[in-house]
């Protein structure tokens, strides 16, 4: 008697082609994940951890530090203050000029960083459509820390505008309603309601903002200039040492990448526990 075997179901045939195609992506996968480790890899290695040690002494170095913590945690703030606003704007589309506003918000993070210097320079300098009647009032930003703190909010304040204006378009309309039907005003509802379900992505888009103003270089060196102590950055301290001293634009590139990876570390774990809450 002459055995038949079964015909192979539909399930078992998408298994086992899912699977060789799994496996091909994989290897096809490998040589941009090779590319973009391979360079931090190199950089990681290339200083030990007592010559990065040693390097946190310089005083160039505890200078970029300190301003770009200072500038950069003031940017953020300014972003939160002045940007939430306008994010709670974007999360209750359509309206007149939505398209325009939304746009506006996103050309700096489309702009070349050397064209966001200059406009802003143009803006804000001395002979500037502003920063001329600033100066007659005895108030100078450009090449001051002001212009690192200008330049900065200019170009990382997107990254919290969108995120919030996400979380805040996230929420149930009904919610609101209710608080509203139970007697809060409309700043109880955003305080008490929003805020609170919307608080993880308020977060995420901080340090995004944060990261994104911390290696802010292009505009800053046209706006503020590059001058130690004063408007230097960690970034442009990076630039000037690979003129002057290679140890210190290692020690910073390695500075950077760590604050770096503990931002987007934050940032994915606040995603991922908002996907393990959703039902």
């Amino acid at each position: 008697m002459v055995e038949t075997t079964a015909p192979e179901s539909r399930d078992a045939r998408w298994s086992r082609s899912t699977r060789g195609l799994g496996e091909a992506w994989r290897w096809l996968s490998l040589p941009l994940l090779l590319f973009l480790a391979l360079p931090l890899a190199a950089l990681l290695t290339r200083s030990s951890p007592e010559h990065i040690i040693a390097n946190l002494g310089r005083p160039q170095v505890l200078q970029a530090i300190g301003l770009s913590l200072r500038t950069t945690m003031l940017a953020t703030g300014v972003t939160i203050v002045f940007g939430t606003p306008v994010a709670y704007l974007l999360a209750h589309r359509p309206f007149r000029l939505y398209r325009l506003i939304d746009t506006l918000i996103d050309m700096p993070t489309v702009l070349p960083p050397s064209v966001a210097g200059v406009a802003l320079l143009v803006a804000f300098g001395r002979r500037g459509a502003l920063g001329g009647a600033l100066a007659d009032l005895g108030i100078d930003i450009a090449f001051t820390p002001a212009a690192v703190l200008l330049a900065q909010t200019f170009v990382a304040s997107p990254f919290y505008i969108k995120s919030a204006a996400i979380g805040f378009r996230s929420i149930d309309i009904e919610l609101k309603q209710s608080a509203a039907l139970d007697g809060a005003g409309r700043w109880q509802v955003f305080r008490y309601v929003v805020v609170p379900l919307s608080w993880s992505a308020l977060v995420s888009g901080s340090v995004m903002t944060w990261a994104r103003a911390l290696g802010e270089f292009g505009a800053t060196i046209i706006f503020a200039g590059n001058f130690p102590g004063r408007t230097q950055t960690m970034p442009l301290a990076i630039y000037i040492g690979f003129e002057l001293d290679l140890d210190v634009a290692l020690t910073l590139s390695v500075i950077l990448i760590g604050l770096s990876f503990v931002s987007l570390l934050v940032v994915k774990l606040l995603l991922w526990r908002d996907q393990t809450d959703a039902p």
